[in-house]
């Protein structure tokens, strides 16, 4: 598309228009290529940092919506982060805030997934270009914004320049890494908690909250990410369909 002389019209046809589902061997890859970003210990400490921005981002949104007031958001370099609010220091907006972090990052990639099942490639990708476009208003400190920015700038990038095969590639690869990474966060959270290295996990802050036991809540945000996995998993397994093998001599029908 020429970018100089798109119209707002060609523009929103393309965000909300549908494309064609990718071969069936390219969901499987980049699939692969997700599952081995989760195991592989060195590349899930980089890639760690996109369930981070999904986490803080779940935390943030969820206060807004139950009317805390938003501070801001910081991410770290260690893939860390807080988010911080403001209001009642107890009820269902604190402790809805407080839940939302662990359960986010594999419901988004449900939420892709749904998307990508419907054809939506480019506008999940938009999609994601506004929920960090929103998120970057609050982030404060400079590493934040500069993850932030740079996760933008490559899915804009894709979005707008790449193929559409690329497009479908960078996609269903995004949705299968949050849809796979969910349950790893949580099971980290667990073995910090086993070895109190976390008083203040989300965990413990929501046993202070309801008083019900913190590894009661882990085991929730384990089977939303579990079923997360298996609902979105069955949206983006692509339906390979075998070919039709010719019939033997003497099996057609009785004249």
């Amino acid at each position: 598309m020429d970018v100089e002389n798109v119209s707002i019209a060609d523009l929103w046809h393309r965000v909300t228009g549908t494309q064609p589902d990718p071969p069936w061997w390219l969901v499987a890859l980049v699939g692969l290529v997700a599952l081995a970003s989760v195991v592989h210990g060195p590349t899930w400490r980089m890639a760690r940092n996109t369930v981070t921005i999904a986490h803080e981002g779940g935390h943030a949104l969820v206060a807004l919506l139950t009317g805390r007031k938003l501070d801001g958001i910081k991410l770290h370099s260690d893939t860390s982060g807080v988010t911080v609010s403001r209001g009642k220091p107890h009820g269902p907006g604190m402790i809805f805030t407080a839940m939302a972090g662990y359960v986010t990052p594999p419901l988004l990639g449900l939420l892709f997934a749904l998307l990508l099942e419907d054809g939506r490639i480019t506008l999940m990708l938009w999609f994601t270009l506004a929920l960090l476009a929103a998120m970057l208003i609050m982030i404060r400190n400079a590493y934040g914004a500069l993850s932030v920015i740079v996760t933008g700038a490559m899915v804009f990038a894709v979005s707008w320049l790449g193929s559409a095969t690329v497009q479908a590639g960078f996609a269903y690869l995004a949705a299968w890494f949050l849809l796979l990474a969910g349950t790893r966060p949580v099971i980290e959270l667990q073995r910090m908690r086993a070895r109190h290295m976390a008083p203040s996990s989300d965990a413990d802050q929501l046993h202070h909250l309801t008083g019900v036991p913190g590894l009661a809540w882990v085991g929730l945000f384990a089977a939303t990410a579990l079923l997360a996995l298996l609902a979105g998993g069955a949206l983006l397994i692509p339906d390979v369909s075998l070919p039709d093998l010719p019939t033997p001599p003497g099996f057609g029908g009785v004249g």
